[in-house]
């Protein structure tokens, strides 16, 4: 039976992708538990770089957790959004240490919101509507969409979404900051790649201390983020990719980056 989750390298670059179009890519237990073996292989494949996080089907990126009980796993008693993290719907958080490109379309609700909100990057078709639906519904788990909104959304603006269930379209998401590109649906995955392409251009080890040190003190104040001793930037230092950088731009030539 198929996980509802299909995972495939492309050189440096990884596809997760959602597979469950019938239910607008809703996600069940069984593509949890394959969303977290996915993020565990992209992280410790020291030839990943990058990952793009899509979906099959024009109509919606995800409609959030399937709370049907048809989808495998635990059933229905199963609690959903726990920890808020990478798994989707029903795992602990997860942090992924590569950068994540989210290319969502259609209905991006609920958990499927959340999912894309996990996202370093999100390029959006034009179709694609934000939605946090909980209270119109009057189902609410561990509230995980709710913390990331009105983090990455002006302040009124997540409390509406978050008090009345409206949807936010694609071309809102970007006035506000929430996405980084709207394109066509058929350029979506297009400009997913091209995301993707400008990542690993650069040194992979530096990219995910760059990404490290800009998150894990995200939180706190500036003071203390600036006096903060961060491991990866200091493991970075006595790698082979910081001496190949040094050496390429002394060359004039483009880095042969090992991720070592």
């Amino acid at each position: 039976m198929s996980s509802g989750v299909e995972f495939v390298k492309d050189g440096h670059i990884a596809h997760v992708t959602l597979d469950n179009p019938k239910a607008l890519n809703a996600i069940t237990p069984r593509m949890d538990d394959a969303l977290f073996a996915a993020w565990t292989e992209v992280d410790d494949d020291p030839e990943i770089r990058a990952v793009i996080l899509s979906a099959t089907g024009e109509k919606a990126f995800c409609a959030g957790a399937d709370v049907s009980g048809s989808g495998g796993g635990d059933g229905p008693e199963r609690r959903m959004a726990l920890g808020g993290g990478l798994t989707g719907v029903g795992g602990p958080m997860l942090t992924l240490r590569k950068p994540l490109i989210a290319a969502v379309q259609g209905y991006v609700i609920g958990g499927g919101c959340e999912l894309a909100m996990c996202a370093d990057i999100i390029v959006a078709a034009d179709t694609a509507q934000f939605g946090i639906p909980e209270t119109k519904v009057g189902i609410i788990g561990e509230a995980g969409i709710m913390h990331r909104a009105i983090r990455q959304l002006p302040h009124h603006v997540a409390l509406a979404m978050i008090l009345t269930g409206e949807r936010l379209p694609a071309a809102k998401a970007e006035q506000y900051g929430l996405v980084n590109e709207v394109v066509t649906y058929q350029d979506l995955a297009a400009a997913a790649r091209r995301w993707a392409e400008k990542i690993i251009v650069g040194s992979p080890l530096a990219v995910q201390a760059a990404k490290d040190a800009a998150l894990s003190r995200l939180g706190w104040p500036l003071d203390v983020a600036l006096a903060t001793r961060y491991e990866p930037i200091e493991a970075y230092a006595s790698s082979k990719d910081r001496l190949e950088g040094r050496a390429a731009f002394a060359e004039k030539r483009k880095p042969q980056w090992q991720g070592r």
